[in-house]
């Protein structure tokens, strides 16, 4: 869904969406289970830079929850995650802080996004905002036992026939030096 400024002119534009999976692509660890529902509201905010100087700043307030399916950090297996947010963002046009060059900005506009001339992508929004509420890592059980190093075999599902140990000879003179140095 495209919001546009023209769209806000007259009244603020009510959000009551429902995306189904495959409407986002996330990323190939996150996969969206069913609808993904979106309530808020998009509002133009005018603002004043000088006695002809306007920028049409779109505000974004909304809501999201739904159910996703991520990968275990450790054996790789899905795990279901509800997730649900708010968020209140404000986007500005692209053009209106295009100055060549660098320069300073303030605590307040490092809170800002931008749209495109188009307008601003109600998913691409939608589509951040679930990536930042993710947990940071993500196991299907708390004592989880990942994956066999060597084999790839999933150590929560059997045990595989590789030594717990690697053999390495790389390894060996500091096996040597932990023996010599042994506590007492």
């Amino acid at each position: 869904m495209l919001i546009t400024p023209a769209q806000l002119v007259d009244e603020p534009l009510k959000l009551d969406e429902s995306l189904l999976p495959g409407a986002i692509d996330y990323t190939q660890d996150v996969r969206q289970l069913g609808p993904l529902a979106l309530h808020g509201q998009a509002e133009l905010i005018v603002e004043h830079r000088g006695p002809k100087d306007f920028v049409d700043d779109i505000r974004l307030r909304a809501h999201f929850s739904g159910n996703f399916e991520l990968l275990c950090a450790r054996c790789l297996e899905p795990v279901a995650q509800p997730l649900k947010g708010d968020f209140d963002l404000i986007f500005r046009p692209e053009e209106a802080d295009a100055e060549p060059g660098e320069h300073a900005i303030t605590t307040d506009e490092t809170e800002i996004g931008y749209y495109e001339a188009s307008g601003l992508l109600l998913e691409d929004v939608v589509r951040e905002q679930v990536l930042l509420s993710l947990p940071g890592r993500t196991l299907c059980t708390p004592d989880c036992k990942g994956l066999c190093p060597r084999c790839g075999q999933n150590l929560n599902q059997a045990t595989c026939s590789c030594s717990s140990t690697p053999v390495d000879a790389r390894w060996n003179a500091l096996a040597a030096l932990a023996e010599t140095v042994k506590p007492q």
